[in-house]
C-alpha cells in the first residue's frame, strides 16, 4: 500500500506525461493561449488530478469513479495531441511518443478500475 499518491507509478507516470505536455504546448501560437494550449493542458493535469483524488477516497466505487474520470481526461489529451498534430504544432514523432505514453497510461490505469470491481 502506498503512503501518498505521490508514491504510486501510475500518478508519477501521469504527472510526467502531463510536464511533457506542457513542455511541447510551450511551443504553440500565442493565439492558443486559450484555445488548444489551455484545453491540452487542463486535460493532462486533470489526468493526475483525479488520480490524487481517487487515493483520497474511502470507497472502491468512489476511487473507481475517479479512475474512470482519469481514463477520459487521458482520452482526451490524445485527442488534443492528434489536432495540435494535423495542424502542424506538434510534429508527427512526438505526436506518437506522447500517445504511446498515454496508451500505457490507460492500461495502468484500466487495470485499477478492474481491481476495484
Amino acid at each position: 500500500m502506498y503512503d501518498s499518491f505521490q508514491d504510486m507509478p501510475v500518478w508519477k507516470n501521469s504527472n510526467s506525461n502531463a510536464v511533457d505536455v506542457f513542455q511541447v504546448s510551450s511551443k504553440f501560437p500565442r493565439s492558443e493561449d486559450y484555445g488548444l494550449t489551455s484545453q491540452i493542458r487542463r486535460a493532462s493535469n486533470s489526468v493526475s488530478g483525479n488520480i490524487a483524488e481517487a487515493f483520497g477516497r474511502r470507497t472502491k466505487k468512489d476511487k473507481a469513479n475517479f479512475y474512470v474520470f482519469a481514463r477520459g481526461s487521458a482520452f482526451e489529451t490524445q485527442s488534443h495531441l492528434l489536432y495540435g498534430r494535423d495542424v502542424g504544432y506538434i510534429d508527427s514523432e512526438k505526436t506518437d511518443e506522447l500517445l504511446d505514453k498515454y496508451n500505457k497510461l490507460i492500461f495502468e490505469i484500466n487495470k485499477i478500475i478492474s481491481a476495484l470491481r
